[in-house]
């Protein structure tokens, strides 16, 4: 097995591990048997639990910025590509491994807060989801309505929001497919469909 797909079946099992069963109980020995590897290989590839935990990250950022641009470019107007981080929920889950909601929120809910205490390259990768979502929706909101472009992020990031509790919870059953609805209406954009 080459290096890259080590990497990979380490990625993959943490990845699924830490967002199905939880990071704190999720030791380094149960991912390193899970993806089939030594532990000592995969402290060679990560160099840390923490290392390990920010590379998962990473590679989940990439992936999600990737798919919510591909909903973007396929929305029909400005008002579709504001609700295209809906449908880039739905694409995303059905594309990446199974967890039970949003891996930057369980980051952020079970580390404590360690600024100030040195680097935390997770919580870093957290922030920067936050920043990404935050700018990519004022972005995309100028573009529909310049008069209330925080209203709009403000309304699309609670119902995002209320999405990933909504997969954590289990219901409702089409949690991203609802907000897009309660969006539409809550901003008075109608249906172009």
């Amino acid at each position: 097995m080459g290096k890259e797909q080590t990497r990979t079946r380490i990625l993959d099992a943490a990845e699924s591990l830490f967002f199905t069963e939880g990071i704190a109980v999720t030791g380094v020995d149960r991912v390193a048997s899970a993806a089939g590897v030594s532990v000592v290989t995969l402290y060679a590839h990560m160099g840390s639990k923490d290392g390990l935990l920010a590379e998962v990250l990473q590679r989940r950022l990439d992936d999600w910025r990737s798919v919510w641009q591909e909903q973007v470019e396929a929305a029909a107007g400005p008002q579709e590509r504001v609700l295209a981080v809906f449908d880039a929920v739905t694409a995303f889950r059905a594309r990446s491994s199974a967890a039970q909601w949003c891996s930057f929120l369980a980051t952020a809910s079970e580390r404590p807060e360690t600024r100030g205490e040195g680097e935390d390259r997770a919580l870093d990768l957290v922030d920067a989801d936050t920043a990404g979502l935050v700018g990519r929706l004022r972005e995309l909101a100028a573009g529909v309505d310049p008069e209330r472009v925080e209203e709009v992020v403000d309304t699309v990031l609670l119902l995002y929001n209320g999405v990933l509790a909504s997969l954590l919870r289990g219901v409702p059953q089409d949690p991203a497919v609802r907000a897009a609805q309660v969006a539409r209406a809550a901003l008075g954009w109608g249906r172009t469909d």
